[in-house]
Protein backbone atom coordinates (compact mmCIF):
# COMPACT_ATOMS: atom_id res chain seq x y z
CA UNK A 1 0.00 0.00 0.00
CA UNK A 2 2.08 3.24 0.64
CA UNK A 3 2.03 6.72 -1.02
CA UNK A 4 1.09 7.96 -4.53
CA UNK A 5 3.69 9.27 -6.77
CA UNK A 6 3.29 12.96 -6.96
CA UNK A 7 1.84 13.74 -10.40
CA UNK A 8 4.59 15.51 -13.15
CA UNK A 9 5.18 18.75 -12.37
CA UNK A 10 5.54 19.72 -16.53
CA UNK A 11 4.08 17.59 -19.22
CA UNK A 12 5.05 14.65 -21.01
CA UNK A 13 7.21 16.34 -24.01
CA UNK A 14 8.97 17.38 -21.43
CA UNK A 15 12.09 17.48 -18.52
CA UNK A 16 12.98 19.83 -15.52
CA UNK A 17 16.63 20.32 -14.12
CA UNK A 18 16.61 22.29 -11.37
CA UNK A 19 20.15 24.44 -9.87
CA UNK A 20 18.81 24.84 -6.10
CA UNK A 21 21.97 27.14 -4.57
CA UNK A 22 24.07 28.32 -7.51
CA UNK A 23 25.97 31.37 -5.75
CA UNK A 24 25.53 34.60 -6.48
CA UNK A 25 22.36 37.03 -6.99
CA UNK A 26 19.09 36.45 -8.69
CA UNK A 27 19.70 39.59 -10.81
CA UNK A 28 22.90 38.34 -12.41
CA UNK A 29 21.66 34.64 -13.12
CA UNK A 30 18.56 36.19 -14.38
CA UNK A 31 20.94 37.88 -17.47
CA UNK A 32 22.37 34.75 -18.23
CA UNK A 33 19.08 33.06 -18.13
CA UNK A 34 17.54 35.50 -20.65
CA UNK A 35 20.03 34.61 -23.00
CA UNK A 36 18.60 30.93 -23.54
CA UNK A 37 15.15 31.07 -23.01
CA UNK A 38 13.40 30.12 -25.92
CA UNK A 39 16.52 28.96 -27.79
CA UNK A 40 17.41 25.21 -29.29
CA UNK A 41 19.18 23.43 -26.31
CA UNK A 42 22.57 22.82 -28.68
CA UNK A 43 22.46 26.72 -29.28
CA UNK A 44 22.01 27.50 -25.45
CA UNK A 45 25.15 24.98 -24.27
CA UNK A 46 27.09 26.65 -27.16
CA UNK A 47 25.54 30.48 -25.75
CA UNK A 48 26.76 29.46 -22.21
CA UNK A 49 30.12 27.69 -22.85
CA UNK A 50 31.65 31.29 -24.86
CA UNK A 51 29.66 33.67 -22.66
CA UNK A 52 32.05 35.80 -20.34
CA UNK A 53 29.60 35.87 -17.52
CA UNK A 54 30.62 33.70 -14.41
CA UNK A 55 26.95 32.43 -13.70
CA UNK A 56 27.33 30.78 -17.25
CA UNK A 57 28.59 28.01 -16.20
CA UNK A 58 26.52 27.10 -13.15
CA UNK A 59 23.75 27.19 -15.73
CA UNK A 60 25.09 25.23 -18.16
CA UNK A 61 25.57 22.70 -15.62
CA UNK A 62 22.08 22.90 -15.10
CA UNK A 63 21.02 23.05 -18.88
CA UNK A 64 22.97 19.89 -19.43
CA UNK A 65 21.34 18.13 -16.43
CA UNK A 66 17.59 19.11 -18.02
CA UNK A 67 18.90 17.52 -21.56
CA UNK A 68 20.27 14.45 -19.96
CA UNK A 69 16.95 13.70 -17.57
CA UNK A 70 14.99 14.59 -21.23
CA UNK A 71 16.86 11.69 -22.86
CA UNK A 72 17.30 9.01 -20.31
CA UNK A 73 14.23 9.06 -17.98
CA UNK A 74 11.60 10.42 -20.58
CA UNK A 75 13.31 9.27 -23.74
CA UNK A 76 12.87 12.41 -25.25
CA UNK A 77 14.59 13.29 -28.58
CA UNK A 78 17.62 15.71 -28.00
CA UNK A 79 18.12 17.30 -31.24
CA UNK A 80 14.38 18.21 -31.14
CA UNK A 81 14.64 19.81 -27.68
CA UNK A 82 14.04 23.50 -26.83
CA UNK A 83 14.53 25.49 -23.94
CA UNK A 84 10.62 26.12 -22.63
CA UNK A 85 11.54 28.10 -19.62
CA UNK A 86 14.37 29.45 -17.55
CA UNK A 87 13.20 30.95 -14.22
CA UNK A 88 15.39 32.04 -11.44
CA UNK A 89 14.44 32.87 -7.85
CA UNK A 90 16.00 33.96 -4.39
CA UNK A 91 17.52 30.71 -2.03
CA UNK A 92 19.17 31.56 0.95
CA UNK A 93 21.61 34.76 2.20
CA UNK A 94 24.97 34.01 3.85
CA UNK A 95 25.52 37.22 6.60
CA UNK A 96 28.69 37.62 7.48
CA UNK A 97 30.40 40.86 8.42
CA UNK A 98 32.96 43.22 8.24
CA UNK A 99 35.00 44.90 10.56
CA UNK A 100 35.04 48.42 10.59
CA UNK A 101 36.91 51.63 12.36
CA UNK A 102 35.80 52.81 15.88
CA UNK A 103 34.83 48.98 17.04
CA UNK A 104 31.29 49.17 14.11
CA UNK A 105 31.05 46.73 11.81
CA UNK A 106 29.18 46.34 8.71
CA UNK A 107 27.18 43.37 7.42
CA UNK A 108 28.00 41.76 4.67
CA UNK A 109 25.34 39.82 2.60
CA UNK A 110 26.13 36.68 0.38
CA UNK A 111 23.49 35.74 -2.07
CA UNK A 112 22.59 32.19 -3.36
CA UNK A 113 20.11 31.89 -5.78
CA UNK A 114 18.25 29.11 -7.70
CA UNK A 115 17.54 27.94 -11.39
CA UNK A 116 14.80 25.90 -12.84
CA UNK A 117 14.77 25.23 -16.15
CA UNK A 118 12.39 23.50 -18.53
CA UNK A 119 13.48 21.85 -22.17
CA UNK A 120 10.12 21.13 -24.16
CA UNK A 121 10.47 18.46 -27.55
CA UNK A 122 9.12 19.84 -30.26
CA UNK A 123 7.96 18.78 -34.10
CA UNK A 124 10.52 19.47 -36.16
CA UNK A 125 8.48 21.92 -39.45
CA UNK A 126 8.66 20.73 -43.24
Amino acid sequence: MGKQSAPRRVGDNEALAVGTTIRGSAQKLNLVAGLIRGRKAEEALNILAFSNKAMARDAQKVLASAIANAENNHNLDVDALVVAEASVGKAITMKRFHTRGRGKSTRILKPFSRLRIVVREVEEEA
